[in-house]
């Protein structure tokens, strides 16, 4: 099964927010090492942010953390809480054979529950790593991946990943 690391909204602004259980920080460290994985596997890496609809200039703090993105991997940028919804995501995972979505980033219960929900229902297979993300509160962060995303594919950490 081909498969492509998919981060979510790895944004300076996003990275400094007080999320839980594990910091901005801590989850932009372990996508850094995942992302390095994946691309010496030859495995594509997708790096999603969000974009504010209608607003003339982002906020500071709005493109992807330094150093995050590299040649080869794919940019895309979101209007929405999920990242399919009318920005070419899925065309481009097809074009490259890809069916199973490796999911991180922030936070668990916005952009990569709606990510991996949305990917679910065009047929894709879910991976998530649990301590590559984290939550707005770490009771909503737990409950996603102890509940929600067992339901949706396999949930591993990443030591466990590597």
């Amino acid at each position: 099964m081909p498969s492509a690391l998919v981060l979510i909204d790895l944004m300076p602004r996003i990275v400094a927010l007080p999320v839980a259980p594990h910091s901005g920080e801590e989850v932009l460290a372990r996508c850094r090492l995942l992302a390095d994985a994946f691309r010496a596997d030859g495995r594509p890496v997708v790096l999603v942010r969000v974009d504010r609809p209608g607003v003339a200039e982002q906020p500071p703090g709005s493109g992807f953390a330094e150093g995050l993105v590299q040649p080869g991997d794919i940019e895309i940028v979101k209007h929405t809480v999920g990242a399919f919804h009318e920005t070419g995501l899925d065309g481009e995972l097809r074009k490259r054979g890809v069916d199973t979505l490796v999911l991180g980033g922030l936070v668990t219960t916005m952009g990569v529950e709606s990510t991996a929900r949305a990917a679910s229902d065009i047929g894709y297979e879910l991976e998530f790593v649990a301590d590559a993300m984290s939550g707005l509160a770490a009771d909503e962060h737990d409950f996603a991946v102890e509940r929600t995303f067992p339901r949706f594919g396999e949930v591993r950490s990443t030591s466990a990943y590597l």
